[in-house]
């Protein structure tokens, strides 16, 4: 049995302050997992300030952690406005570059299998839906389904169909 010790994060050091807001760098300890288990994220971040992302993106690098995989950018109110995957901290500089204003935190996930980064993504969008302002493809606001086409391949899957389709 884990002791509530035994589980508690190690802070190691803050990685930016301003105002009201700092972010804090930390790793959660290790758990003792059955053999083919393992946790999907690499590292995660958020609803982190905007002014923050140089100091964050700065840190990774010189701490050797992988910068690609899924991100988040929400509006002041903590919304999810875009979804997107890619080299994380170079497209949020654009996403904030283009709607300063709109724009305002920034969460992310490094997933330690990045080809399941697509899925993860494409959960992400389908599940904020209606909010994704600025998001064009993958995006359902009605009752249709997404594509199966967007999961990988092998991948099982029920699907709903008209009775007058096949």
């Amino acid at each position: 049995m884990i002791s509530p010790s035994d589980d508690k994060p190690v802070r190691i050091g803050v990685v930016w302050a301003s105002g009201a807001w700092k972010v804090v760098a930390g790793r959660r300890r290790p758990a003792e997992q059955p053999e083919g288990c393992y946790s999907l994220f690499k590292v995660i971040g958020e609803k982190l300030p905007k002014d923050s992302l140089p100091a964050v993106a700065a840190n990774m690098k010189l701490r050797k952690l992988h910068r690609h995989g899924v991100y988040i950018v929400h509006d002041s109110m903590g919304y999810a406005r875009y979804i997107g995957r890619g080299f994380i901290f170079g497209r949020l500089r654009k996403h904030f570059l283009k709607h300063p204003l709109e724009l305002v935190y920034y969460s992310f996930f490094v997933v330690k299998q990045k080809k399941h980064e697509g899925e993860i993504e494409t959960l992400l969008i389908r599940a904020a839906g209606p909010h994704l302002h600025f998001n064009t493809q993958k995006k359902r606001i009605d009752i249709r389904a997404g594509s199966v086409h967007d999961f990988e391949r092998g991948t099982r899957y029920y699907r709903r169909v008209r009775v007058t389709e096949k």
